[in-house]
């Protein structure tokens, strides 16, 4: 059905915590000055992208993948909802910090298909930005006496960043965006969030927003793991790519362009986000130009494909 790229349209999300950088970077028309979130190649019922070309123009991402499951090499005995969601987020203030629980939780408690595994590669980030990442608590009573005498500042493990770091935040992470972050964001695709600190701030109905601590309590890894990532980087033409994460529910690499490259496809579909410069991509004889805040899907039966110019990119796939 698709011999090129499926471009998909930005789902944007208005949140408490957003601003103006999805605009002044990535060139959105945001119909707000709150505007926190674009998810940018998303199936989920809460944002499905929109089809841009192609026979499914105008159709979701979530349409694709259930009627056209060819196009994903989705097998027909597959009734699983589609397994990734890519965001960009402008965190204009602190985000709450809260924490996602694993499949097993997600799919016994909230009879939802995915807990929340997800990954952020950083954007940019203003001097002396820092994330919430994990937690100093032993045992999971210290874990929960602190939450419930609020002992954030005792509890909580904050990391500075800069922009090219890269996080990765397994289920059961206490985790937070900070202030002045813009980040790149791969997970399962799950809106299951469970908060536990919101800073005390009051959402536009005048009232603290819900906090979710005995959820949090019972999926939060205890004591916190670093995670250890086995990272490696190639040259292929004129594009070196770097292997970011490779886990049970995604990888995702940083591919950087400058010249050509001619690439192979082996896997069922790659999922791909241009974050800086521009492009042409060439599949099957035919060109399409790419820039910095375009996303697309290379769909299967894609064997080769070649990239010209000078632009970054994040890749991921299942």
């Amino acid at each position: 059905m698709y011999n090129e790229p499926i471009f998909l349209l930005p789902v944007l999300q208005e949140r408490i915590w957003g601003g103006q950088k999805l605009k002044t970077l990535y060139g959105y028309d945001i119909p707000s000055d709150h505007i926190g979130e674009a998810w940018v190649i998303s199936a989920h019922p809460n944002g499905p992208s929109v089809i841009k070309n192609g026979p499914l123009a105008g159709k979701t991402l979530k349409d694709a993948w259930e009627d056209h499951g060819e196009i994903f090499h989705k097998r027909e005995d597959n009734d699983e909802a589609y397994p990734l969601l890519v965001k960009i987020l402008d965190a204009a203030d602190n985000l709450s910090v809260q924490v996602h629980p694993s499949d097993t939780f997600a799919r016994k408690v909230e009879s939802e298909p995915y807990g929340k595994t997800e990954c952020w590669y950083v954007l940019s980030a203003d001097p002396g930005a820092e994330l919430v990442l994990g937690h100093h608590a032993d045992t999971k009573e210290a874990l929960a006496g602190m939450m419930d005498r609020g002992e954030w500042d005792k509890l909580l493990r904050h990391v500075p960043v800069k922009a090219g770091d890269f996080v990765y935040v397994p289920s059961g992470t206490l985790h937070a965006i900070g202030k002045g972050i813009v980040i790149l964001e791969t997970q399962q695709s799950s809106d299951i969030t469970y908060r536990v600190y919101d800073y005390d701030r009051l959402g536009a109905d005048g009232e603290k927003r819900k906090l979710h601590l005995d959820r949090a309590k019972q999926v939060t890894t205890v004591p916190h793991r670093n995670s250890k990532l086995s990272q490696k980087t190639e040259r292929i033409g004129d594009a070196i790519i770097r292997t970011l994460v490779e886990e049970k529910y995604f990888s995702v690499y940083y591919w950087e362009l400058d010249g050509k490259a001619v690439l192979s496809m082996d896997q069922d579909f790659l999922q791909i986000s241009v974050i800086e410069g521009n492009a042409a991509i060439t599949v099957s004889g035919k060109e399409f130009s790419i820039q910095k805040g375009t996303n697309f899907i290379l769909p299967y039966g894609i064997e080769t494909f070649q990239i010209d110019g000078k632009a970054s990119f994040i890749v991921s796939h299942v």
